[in-house]
């Protein structure tokens, strides 16, 4: 009987579990798919706390080469995800302690509309709301690293206060009056002039 080609589909893909217990037999080829599967969430992480593309390259990176080494003692039945962005935010507040960062805005990139002349333009709604972002992004990143990794855990990542505080190794009523100071922190920055 003649084999008939067989095509991949998602369901023949191997589950994140299977991936990892053969990632932790040394296996390189399963450990590249569960880069390929998080490598955009872990990027997200580590630019919204560098604020620059090339560092946030270099803090992914760096945030695969530790969860490689630190793999085998890893828990298979645990979700990879919030490990790995455990670990790149580690990464990413270990670089943040090292310096002190200029405030930098996350993107140049916007959407662009045609403008009938052969250019491209933004909608005013459009540049308003990205200017906006930008405001936001800028107070983020003047904030000081321990507020600004807080942020990120609390806002972006959607840990709870324990799961902070055991993440950071900080008592909950720290983790809570940081959070408290980022914010104050943040509206102070981002209040309209004569606001205040």
């Amino acid at each position: 009987m003649k084999k008939m080609p067989v095509s991949l589909t998602s369901m023949d893909l191997p589950d994140e579990q299977e991936l990892l217990a053969q990632a932790q037999g040394n296996d390189h080829k399963a450990y590249g798919l569960l880069v390929g599967r998080y490598q955009q969430s872990v990027f997200a992480v580590c630019y919204r706390l560098l604020g620059q593309r090339q560092d946030a390259e270099d803090a992914t990176q760096e945030a695969f080469i530790r969860a490689h080494r630190s793999l085998a003692g890893f828990d298979s039945q645990r979700p990879f995800g919030p490990w790995l962005r455990q670990i790149a935010t580690n990464v990413c507040y270990d670089l943040l302690r090292q310096r002190t960062m200029a405030i930098i805005p996350l993107s140049d990139e916007q959407e662009w509309l045609a403008d009938g002349a052969g250019g491209w333009r933004a909608t005013e709604q459009q540049q308003i709301a990205w200017e906006r972002q930008q405001q936001i992004w800028q107070a983020i990143q003047a904030l000081p690293p321990h507020y600004r990794v807080i942020i990120e855990l609390r806002h972006f990542q959607e840990l709870s206060y324990a799961d902070i505080a055991t993440q950071l190794d900080l008592p909950l009523n720290t983790v809570k009056s940081h959070l408290l100071r980022a914010r104050k922190l943040l509206l102070e920055r981002l209040a309209e002039p004569g606001e205040s």
